[in-house]
């Protein structure tokens, strides 16, 4: 079953307009700066929750119903993924977001595992050729991040450093380590899809 609210439309332009599709997962290193991040693309971004995202947002005193009220916001709880589906509509989305991505999810991106909406999202948007962003968290010998409770400093494994290595030779994939990169590369994705739309009117 999948459910979806749409938050109040600005007007018809706007919501014909291709846009970012930005899924989160179940990561909170990131996660308040990633969504600040995507509040500054409205209207021109919706919201895909995976299950994970879903149980982690309430830990870190994010209410999605909030989400819900500034947000088009895409929740899924099939087998198959169904929202994927929307990225056939060329039209619709011009840039898969995965922000912030946990270990596991850039492992299963890495290795072309799509088993949840953000994976799923992912590998179907490189099979279309759109482009992707993903804001890897594991990604420097040392990580601080902000626990539901506390400060923790966490050392990732050569794996996970790996994996972080392998996603950044994926097709159609751009690799971002920290908040400033994803904002680097969103106005360079914003700035591309302006210079495309400009070309084709």
């Amino acid at each position: 079953m999948t459910t979806t609210h749409t938050h109040h439309p600005a007007n018809d332009a706007v919501e014909a307009a291709p846009r970012f599709a930005w899924t989160i997962t179940g990561s909170g290193h990131g996660l308040a700066g990633s969504l600040d991040l995507a509040a500054t693309l409205l209207p021109h971004v919706d919201l895909f929750l995976s299950r994970a995202a879903e149980e982690v947002l309430p830990l870190y005193k994010i209410d999605i119903a909030q989400l819900k009220a500034r947000f088009r916001v895409f929740r899924d709880n099939s087998a198959s993924a169904v929202p994927v589906g929307m990225l056939y509509d060329a039209n619709r989305y011009h840039t898969v977001v995965v922000a912030p991505a946990t270990s596991n999810t850039v492992a299963k991106c890495a290795f072309g595992i799509s088993d949840t909406l953000p994976t799923s999202m992912f590998a179907q948007a490189g099979k279309l050729g759109i482009p992707g962003i993903v804001f890897a968290c594991d990604t420097q010998p040392v990580v601080v991040t902000k626990s539901p409770l506390d400060w923790v400093e966490l050392r990732p494994r050569r794996i996970e450093l790996d994996n972080v290595e392998r996603l950044k030779r994926i097709d159609h994939c751009r690799v971002v380590c920290s908040l400033a990169e994803l904002r680097a590369a969103l106005d360079a994705r914003s700035a591309e899809t302006r210079m495309t739309s400009c070309a084709s009117a």
